[in-house]
């Protein structure tokens, strides 16, 4: 505590003492006596040296008073002193009330030592207090710009690591893969991910997205991958429908695909209920079938369908094959078998009622072409 300090102190406790603070200073003052024992006990001390002053003033002035009265009876003769002039006066007076003085030299004395003790011993422990706080104020202001720095290398380090880790990856291959559940799942064929390292599906607007492989089974040649990306927002639901039931001979068909680029439609019919060398697993069909339209999806008039594009004969033009829309269910019921704990892939159902058989052919390839992605392979 400052001097200033412990003078505005002294005078608080005076006013305090003499009834002159207003009754709002007087009762901040109280509650800073409870809350303060220090504090109090200066009230308390100080206190009695006010009252010893004060008796010590009444008893100094009954004491001049008996001394006037004895001074001016030796005066007028009727008691035997002689009454005192001058320097006599003086050494008289002095040897009369040296005693007096030197108690009340005491007491001052005594009093201003114990004033000076109280404030000696407050004032070490208010700064010790004082320091002990602002040590714990500059303690935590260290911390918490430690933490900061910390936080702040930690994210650069993130960001970093990310940039490090996740190079741009040069996919060499890939094909074509359709949405069977709006939030994510997908199928293309076993042979497009083949020994794939990393997937990435892109739809037509470009926008591409982490993928993994969930299911394979190179027999059917049919793979299930997942998106992964956090970036990928669940489709609306699937607009067309998935039927077991084979198309009947020279029944059209379209698909849509990515034999580059762009987004590609074609049209074509069946023509053969089986696949290459009598393959019941496939069908024939008469289509343009290019590079990278592998795992495209065949659909009938109604916008069910009916396969997925796997192989093209490659000494006859426009012939190709898909597998049967039958062995989805049969690949599906191996996933939830194997990924018995993923609850999302429980939930997955083939979508058997398709929303777009009444639209035309121009509108059903509109409202398809987002649930149909390139697929990428390195």
């Amino acid at each position: 505590m400052h001097e200033h300090d412990n003078i505005l102190l002294t005078e608080a406790v005076e006013r305090y003492i003499s009834g002159e603070m207003t009754p709002d200073e007087r009762l901040q003052f109280e509650n800073l006596r409870k809350a303060d024992s220090e504090v109090d006990q200066m009230v308390v001390t100080h206190t009695m040296f006010l009252q010893k002053m004060n008796r010590y003033n009444e008893w100094q002035k009954f004491q001049v008073s008996l001394n006037e009265i004895h001074d001016d009876l030796a005066t007028q003769g009727k008691i035997d002193s002689p009454a005192l002039k001058g320097k006599a006066k003086i050494a008289y007076l002095f040897n009369k009330y040296k005693r007096v003085g030197s108690i009340a030299a005491s007491i001052a004395g005594l009093t201003a030592l114990l004033v000076s003790a109280i404030l000696w011993s407050v004032t070490p422990k208010t700064q010790r207090a004082q320091l002990d706080l602002l040590n714990r104020n500059i303690h935590n202001l260290a911390n918490k710009s430690r933490q900061q720095d910390q936080e702040i290398y930690n994210l650069k380090n993130n960001q970093s690591t990310t940039s490090i880790v996740k190079p741009a990856i040069n996919y060499s291959s890939g094909g074509t893969g359709f949405i069977i559940d709006s939030k994510g799942l997908l199928v293309t064929n076993a042979h497009v991910i083949q020994n794939a390292q990393n997937i990435a599906v892109a739809n037509a607007a470009g926008d591409e997205y982490e993928a993994k492989v969930v299911y394979t089974d190179p027999v059917r040649d049919i793979a299930v991958l997942r998106i992964i990306d956090k970036n990928f927002k669940s489709l609306p639901p699937v607009p067309y429908g998935f039927t077991k039931k084979t198309a009947e001979m020279a029944e059209p068909l379209f698909t849509l695909g990515y034999p580059r680029e762009d987004i590609v439609y074609n049209e074509g019919y069946l023509s053969s209920k089986t696949g290459f060398n009598g393959d019941t697993l496939s069908c024939q069909i008469e289509i343009a079938a290019n590079r990278g339209t592998s795992g495209s999806p065949i659909l009938n008039n109604e916008g069910d369908v009916i396969g997925i594009l796997n192989s093209r004969q490659k000494d006859q033009e426009g012939v190709a094959f898909f597998i049967r829309s039958r062995n989805l269910y049969t690949i599906l019921n191996e996933v939830k078998e194997k990924e018995k704990t993923d609850a999302a892939i429980q939930n997955v159902k083939l979508n058997t009622r398709s929303s777009i058989a009444n639209l035309n052919r121009q509108q059903q390839a509109k409202k398809i072409q987002d649930y149909v992605f390139m697929v990428k392979v390195n």
